[in-house]
């Protein structure tokens, strides 16, 4: 693991996960954005023991359908927006693996093209893997905008990645981390 903290394994997301009865094993080598070798072996496991995987990676991205609920949640935004009264011009989303930034891109592009109202969709790398993460929002932001039958490619300038805010390694705090939750706390 990244960080030497005696119970990370045993909180947020993972206990989570066991609660709700999943088989949690944990990679040692440390985060990573792709499948990895233990992803195969999982996979390889159940189908040796005569099971049908329906394998879903991380944050859906590497699934040829992990881009779809956001380029809808797009759509539903646009929704709540028109009973609101507003239009957001920005949409800000973080961004590790990738499906929910490049899904919304996707969304937001075909509404822009029903509509004629640009707007952005901003991902803020969480991931301290930038050109990786750029090339996979890429990537699954023009696959979805296919699924959705965008009719277009999408163009560079709507797809936006901003670094600075992911620390050393992902999910691993560093002192302005631990800053802006004090902060957070006492407001």
């Amino acid at each position: 693991m990244d960080w030497d903290d005696p119970v990370n394994d045993k909180v947020g997301n993972i206990l989570l996960s066991r609660i709700m009865g999943a088989d949690v094993r944990l990679d040692e080598s440390g985060f990573d954005i792709g499948i990895r070798q233990s992803w195969e072996e999982a996979i390889a496991e159940v189908e040796a023991s005569g099971g049908t995987p329906y394998a879903i990676p991380a944050g859906a991205s590497e699934h040829p359908l992990g881009g779809l609920g956001f380029a809808n949640r797009a759509f539903e935004v646009a929704e709540q927006e028109e009973r609101l009264g507003v239009f957001f011009d920005t949409v800000v989303v973080c961004t590790v693996t990738g499906s929910t930034h490049a899904g919304m891109i996707a969304g937001f592009a075909a509404l822009e093209d029903l509509t004629g109202r640009p707007r952005r969709v901003l991902g803020i790398d969480a991931s301290a893997t930038l050109e990786r993460t750029v090339d996979q929002v890429t990537r699954i932001a023009r696959d979805t905008a296919a699924l959705i039958e965008l009719g277009r490619d999408l163009r560079d300038d709507e797809i936006t990645v901003l670094e600075g805010w992911a620390g050393d390694l992902y999910g691993i705090p560093v002192e302005s981390t631990i800053e802006a939750i004090r902060l957070s706390g006492r407001l």
